[in-house]
């Protein structure tokens, strides 16, 4: 393959200072990235040559080798290499399709979602908030047709255990207690995509029993869709959307169909928030209909409250009811038997359905069952639920003013406004900009641009 970057450059010092730290020859050097790039579905043919003239006349090849070679090194020293530690930082960015990949096969599972990972966080990488729902129709389509894959043996790197899990298990506590709290824009939260470098990365390409394994790509997708759920947060929906792709991959690769069902309606969640409500109908009942014999009752009741607010979105009444009815009934089983649910569906209760039902109603426009539902809502605590609380207030106060009711709707405004001010979260300031947008009859009035002004101010919401 041809080199980018052919202008003189000075020589690789950094590159070839860690290969003879390694103590690779150039030779066995080039063969391994030879091997590592057929794993992706790359056909090169590197040689002692190519690494020469990487090394002593500074040439940068084309993506993803940049990531392939810092990766061979990194072998051989026995610890992760980065691509400023070999002198290739500036390496050439790759395409617009990376993260988006849903291979059949687990193996290559592995090396696209690992090379997502190893530039994700790039200063240069996907800035802009893009979001193409069509992305989603493969990976959708392939989860729904196998859910699960086969067995999980691995014969790679070291031997992961269960301490390795605990790790990452507790990694993935903290980041979603931070992302309540705090927003997705926290450093904690933004702390899971360095775990998935770092930590889990080298794991996957290590050696575990089928039984480890399963469990390893199991947190290892859900800190994937943690991730995916704090850059959505922050307003990456691009970053986001490349995320859910590779958690739902992981789950499959795991064998944790549920996880997979709860990464897909997250993903349908997204896409409503985007504006593609039909497309994220589908996705919830085809969640709904892969999983039903197989998942938590509380897990599907998770698919069937976003498909309610996806028909709300819609402006179908009855199909939103009939969906949030469903969602009630099944968090009742939930509540009556004592089987197993996962950690991570636990903040679904009666009082978070009510909650969102009153977003559904809102959304449809009946300020009167929204405002009802809202009181079946148990008070949530602020130092827990930060963002929670200020978009429900927010969400709330707009019930008012679709009731007409002006004042109890500008109390409530302030309240969330001076809860959001201490939260990043991009996904929360868009509740008070429709709450903005509700004001619009009353916009003369003195309250109401004092309350527009300071939204702009301390939110920075335009107006």
């Amino acid at each position: 393959m041809a080199s980018t970057n052919r202008r003189k450059r000075p020589p690789n010092a950094n590159l070839e200072g860690l290969i003879e730290t390694s103590g690779a020859s150039h030779k066995s050097l080039a063969l391994r990235v030879n091997q590592l790039a057929q794993q992706t579905g790359l056909a090169t043919d590197y040689s002692h040559t190519s690494v020469a003239n990487w090394t002593r006349r500074g040439m940068i090849p084309k993506w993803p080798v940049p990531a392939l070679l810092a990766r061979a090194i990194g072998e051989r020293l026995g610890r992760p290499v980065s691509l400023p530690e070999i002198g290739m930082g500036e390496a050439q960015t790759p395409d617009a399709d990376v993260g988006l990949d849903f291979p059949r096969d687990r193996g290559d599972a592995v090396e696209v979602a690992t090379s997502f990972w190893s530039f994700v966080n790039r200063r240069d990488f996907l800035t802009g908030s893009g979001f193409a729902v069509s992305a989603f129709t493969t990976p959708v389509t392939r989860w729904l047709v196998t859910p699960a894959d086969a067995a999980a043996t691995m014969s790679g790197g070291k031997q992961v255990g269960r301490a390795d899990l605990e790790e990452l298990r507790d990694a993935a506590d903290e980041a979603r207690r931070w992302d309540s709290k705090y927003g997705g824009g926290s450093w904690k939260a933004n702390s899971v995509t360095t775990c998935l470098q770092e930590r889990a990365a080298p794991l996957l390409r290590g050696t575990f029993t089928d039984a480890v394994g399963r469990d390893l790509f199991s947190v290892t997708a859900e800190l994937s869709r943690l991730a995916g759920w704090t850059a959505f947060d922050v307003g990456q929906h691009d970053v986001a959307q490349r995320h859910f792709i590779q958690a739902l991959r992981l789950a499959r690769a795991g064998g944790d169909i549920q996880l997979g069902c709860y990464v897909l309606t997250t993903m349908a969640m997204q896409s409503l928030l985007r504006g593609f409500a039909s497309e994220a109908v589908d996705m919830a009942q085809g969640a709904f209909e892969r999983s039903k014999d197989q998942a938590a009752p509380r897990v599907l009741a998770f698919t069937k409250l976003i498909e309610a607010r996806a028909h709300a979105r819609e402006s179908d009444p009855r199909a939103a009811s009939r969906a949030l009815a469903a969602s009630e009934n099944l968090l009742g089983r939930a509540d009556a038997t004592s089987g197993y649910e996962p950690a991570w569906i636990d903040f679904y209760h009666h009082a978070r359905l009510s909650a969102d039902a009153a977003e559904v109603f809102r959304d449809l426009k009946n300020p009167k069952a929204a405002l009802a539902w809202n009181q079946q809502a148990a008070a949530m605590p602020t130092g827990v639920f930060t963002r929670s609380v200020g978009m429900r207030l927010a969400i709330v106060g707009t019930a008012h003013l679709q009731a007409r009711d002006l004042d109890h709707g500008l109390d409530l405004g302030n309240r969330s406004v001076s809860i959001l001010a201490r939260v990043q979260s991009s996904r929360a300031k868009d509740y008070v900009a429709e709450f903005n947008t509700a004001l619009a009859p009353w916009r003369h009035e003195a309250t109401v641009r004092a309350f527009i002004h300071r939204t702009r101010t301390e939110l920075g919401i335009a107006t």
